[in-house]
């Protein structure tokens, strides 16, 4: 018999809780006090290209979508009007001078195609919508959004040059890097880059109706104008590779600038463009040094233009940063500033003036990616002296960043900040598995109190070694400088957030906040696999974690770019490495997996699955061939062979390698999947003829996977191990007759192993997902509502405040690392229910499944999908079950309810059989199936 999550659930004791629910609602429902539907549908938010007035969009191809909210049920869109003008007062008046599509009759409201006049580059527009609802009653126009499109080519950039304190001559470029630390490669990557200043005095003599900047810098830059920066962006651009792509950013700087004399200014860094052969590092590379290009575009009231263009009219210096490195640390030298230089008015006249430089290879193109920022900041929770002269911070908190540092001192003091994210036993900073020697030095200008924070570099760590200072709470007699305050700043992408989570049980609230601290440390240009040693783009984490990260985070425009990274990223065999940017090429085991390699196929679906982006499969569409052919050739009859299988799951020797399950087994399983999701994609492209093609490798792969690994007597798949029985399941190679079989004996031998947890960075991703839509979400939760053997509470109740590398939380790998956070997927899809059916795109349609399982007596979930808001909130409480839903608008919904009956079930406190909106659409001894139209429900059941 299967382990069945709804029969231990109803034979559980509910628990009575209270808790900040919409019950409220219900209540007044009951008694008929809710006020009557209003009919009006309003449009609530507006998106070009899934961004809000989105800075450098493309001037081609431009998409649009909207969100609306009714108070009425089953409220739709049956057609819309899109309006675009040049000017806000153009469009008030009704001036449509670029666009007005009329009426379009279709529901219709994301990624919109534009299909007005041509756009010119460099140039703000204003829209609005209207829309048309179920009686084909028009709303009002939208607010007024705006976009700002892009350059295209070089014509654009206005002669504008690229600019340098230096140039690296080609004998000494080191294209692609190299792994380690690069001792034995002559004098390549010996030179310490000049991390210059640039900037450039212009008048203007006339009122400015608009200022547009176009910036870039390599590896990073900070810019700003009259003194003032220009964004809040961190480590920017985002990394690419720079010989194929490179990010310039977009921005309004209409408020900094000022009629009269004014300055634009800029500090360069090194990021990944410069990895030289100082203190840690886990590549060398050598793209050039440092340098910039810009045009700033300055509209006058009367219509006049000027542009101030990077050119060798600009002026460099060296600036106080004498090291950074993006795996190093960095080190400033206050005595070496020049107040004012990036103000009007500096006298610039010893410095020289800028390089013109050889240009990078790569194509300019606007970042459309969410910037980093720094999104957190932690004070001090304890300071300790390990050691004489020595003092250590701790923040309570691993995550990803940086620090600030206020300390007043003697000028020619030095203060030396080592970060970490464990200690030793003699409570000292422990670098050992993270990348050592990282840290931050500051030179004192003896100038009071003295504020710094690094610019181009970052690492993972909760504690801070002091050296050289000494902490002003203490109030010691000492010499040395003293630090007034010391923050941890966390950075990570500042893409919206997407949904939350919440339930009555502890554990799982903890467990969320120990993934979530690794989703967001994370969470970068890049989805790295650790903030410290690694800082890649390790590829296996992106689908596998997808689900997980898509809950928590839009990342809508950071898959996207990912999907155009690996695109760089193949080679001219179809072979899709490991890590995208592939700044270093690894050895063959760490660069050609097949795990790893799949993202190329599975991102661009789950963009369209998720998103309803079509484009990018497009785009990607012959990426995917390539490496579809790569693997066939790479397989012997069907079978690949080559990876590193379930690496970090948990066995008898030391974590890497698959140690459970033979990597032949998940390396096929995956290649089987890729296959058939580009059998999906052709069909999507009206490729029939190849779609046809693609579904006939894929029967074979599946049959020769069967074939080698399915033993037909016992049903069991290879080892048995949790891995090798999950992944059959999950991917659709088990075939039906055989899967309630194949299920039963992977739930026995969990049973028998303890209920312990022994899949790994692939296998774990799919055994949750086999418990959850198997029916045994009841057995999830008591694999994971524990901390007695390796697992989540494990490391919880050893001290981890982020998710760790290895089930227990060794010391001797990472302890900030998201691979393994599985789970927080189920949490929403699984606990809250919040999924969208099989055949949905965009969340068109809506299911919404809870788990009632263990002890737990409520959930509250939500998630932000591209239609608006979802919500799946529920509680047991007096043998009764309680689910608040809300379905946006223009989609609808399959709702699974925890009843006997449909009797027994009432919404609004009456019985749903007559209410309008609520189908029943099956049932069975424990769930009554119900669709439901757009709309706001609370149901009662027992």
């Amino acid at each position: 018999m299967l382990y069945s999550y709804n029969r231990i659930a109803i034979m559980k004791k509910l628990f009575l809780v209270s808790f900040s629910f919409l019950w409220f609602q219900y209540l007044l429902a009951e008694k008929n006090q809710l006020p009557p539907g209003n009919a009006k549908l309003i449009i609530t938010k507006l998106l070009c290209e899934n961004k809000l007035n989105p800075m450098g969009v493309p001037v081609d191809n431009l998409r649009f979508s909207w969100q609306m909210q009714s108070a009425q049920r089953g409220q739709l869109q049956t057609a819309y009007q899109i309006v675009i003008a040049g000017s806000k007062k153009e469009l008030q008046s009704g001036s449509y001078d670029i666009w007005n599509s009329a009426m379009i009759k279709t529901s219709q409201s994301i990624l919109v195609s534009y299909r007005g006049k041509k756009l010119q580059a460099g140039t703000t527009y204003y829209w609005q919508v209207k829309i048309w609802d179920k009686n084909n009653q028009p709303s009002s126009f939208s607010t007024i959004n705006e976009f700002t499109t892009g350059l295209r080519g070089k014509e654009d950039w206005i002669h504008a040059k690229w600019i340098g304190y230096e140039e690296l001559p080609d004998s000494l470029l080191l294209i692609p890097g190299v792994h380690g630390n690069g001792n034995d490669i002559g004098n390549k990557a010996l030179q310490k880059p000049v991390s210059p200043l640039f900037r450039k005095e212009f008048t203007t003599a006339k009122k400015i109706k608009q200022g547009l900047l176009f910036i870039t810098g390599l590896g990073q830059y900070e810019a700003s104008i009259n003194g003032q920066k220009v964004s809040d962006d961190f480590l920017t651009p985002g990394w690419t590779y720079y010989d194929k792509t490179i990010f310039y950013n977009t921005y309004d700087v209409t408020n900094h600038l000022q009629e009269g004399k004014n300055v634009i200014a800029a500090i360069v860094g090194n990021g990944f463009y410069n990895i030289n052969r100082e203190r840690y590092r886990k590549l060398v590379i050598a793209f050039g040094m440092p340098k910039m290009i810009c045009r700033l575009k300055i509209i006058y009231d009367d219509g006049s233009i000027d542009n101030i263009v990077s050119d060798e009219q600009w002026k460099v210096a060296s600036s106080p940063i004498t090291f950074n490195s993006i795996y190093g640390g960095e080190d400033y030298d206050a005595r070496l500033e020049q107040e004012g230089w990036n103000e009007s008015g500096f006298n610039d006249t010893a410095w020289k003036k800028a390089m013109a430089v050889q240009p990078p290879k790569g194509v300019l193109q606007n970042e459309l990616n969410d910037p980093v920022k720094m999104m957190d900041s932690f004070e001090v929770k304890k300071i300790t002296q390990p050691q004489k002269g020595i003092y250590l911070y701790d923040f309570g908190q691993n995550a990803s960043g940086i620090i600030e540092l206020q300390v007043k001192g003697k000028k020619g003091d030095t203060v030396k900040l080592i970060p970490a994210e464990l200690i030793t036993d003699k409570l000292l900073a422990n670098q050992n598995a993270t990348g050592e020697p990282f840290y931050f030095s500051y030179i004192l200008k003896g100038d009071g109190i003295e504020t710094w924070r690094p610019k181009f570099t970052y690492y993972g760590f909760r504690y801070v070694q002091v050296e050289g200072a000494v902490p002003d709470e203490l109030k010691e007699k000492d010499d040395k400088p003293l630090i007034a305050r010391l923050k941890l700043l966390h950075n990570s992408s500042s893409a919206a957030i997407n949904g939350s989570f919440k339930c009555s049980n502890s554990l799982f609230n903890k467990i969320f906040t120990l993934i979530n601290w690794a989703i967001k440390s994370n969470l970068q240009t890049v989805v790295t696999d650790c903030p410290h040693r690694e800082k890649l783009s390790w590829l296996e984490q992106d689908y596998l974690m997808g689900g997980s990260i898509h809950y928590n985070k839009d990342i809508y425009s950071l898959y996207r770019k990912l999907v155009f990274d690996m695109i760089d990223a193949q080679t001219a065999t179809g072979l899709i490495p490991d890590i995208a940017p592939e700044f270093v090429p690894f050895e063959a085991g760490f660069r050609n997996s097949p795990e790893w390699g799949s993202a190329g196929i599975i991102l661009p679906w789950f963009l369209y699955n998720w998103y309803g982006d079509k484009d990018i499969v497009i785009s990607a569409y012959p990426m995917m061939k390539r490496y579809i052919a790569y693997l066939e050739k790479k397989s012997n009859k069907h079978i690949l062979s080559h990876g590193l299988g379930d690496w970090y799951d948990y066995g008898p020797k030391p974590p890497g390698e698959a140690q459970l399950t033979p990597k032949a087994l998940t390396a096929t399983a995956i290649y089987y999947y890729d296959v058939h999701l580009l059998s999906e994609m052709a069909n999507l492209l009206q490729n029939k003829k190849e779609a046809i093609v693609y579904s006939q490798q894929a029967a074979a792969i599946k049959k020769a996977f069967n074939n080698k690994f399915f033993n037909a007597k016992t049903k069991v798949y290879s080892t048995g191990s949790q891995t090798a029985m999950a992944m059959p399941l999950c991917l659709g190679l088990a075939d039906e007759n055989n899967s309630t079989a194949v299920f039963k004996n992977l739930l026995d031998s969990i049973l028998q192993s303890g209920k312990t947890l022994t899949a790994g960075d692939i296998g774990f991703h799919f055994l949750v997902k086999a418990l959850d839509d198997f029916g045994a979400s009841q057995l999830l939760y008591e694999m994971n509502e524990r901390d007695d053997v390796p697992g989540y509470g494990y490391q919880l109740k050893k001290g981890a405040t982020a998710l760790t590398e290895s089930w227990p939380a060794l010391k001797e790998v990472s302890n900030n690392h998201q691979m393994l956070g599985h789970l927080m997927e189920w949490f929403y899809s699984g606990l809250a229910g919040i999924r969208q059916s099989e055949n949905s795109v965009a969340y068109k349609h809506i299911e919404i499944r809870p788990r009632p399982v263990g002890d737990i007596s409520f959930v509250q979930g939500s998630f932000q999908s591209p239609y608006g808001s979802i919500i799946s909130e529920w509680k047991k409480e007096n043998k009764k079950f309680f689910l608040h839903v809300q379905i946006p608008v223009n989609t609808e919904a399959t709702i699974y309810l925890l009843a006997k009956a449909a009797r027994r079930i009432k919404e609004g406190g009456k019985p749903i059989k007559n209410i309008p909106g609520i189908q029943l659409a099956g049932s069975n001894k424990e769930v009554v199936i119900i669709k439901v139209v757009p709309g706001e429900y609370w149901f009662e059941a027992n």
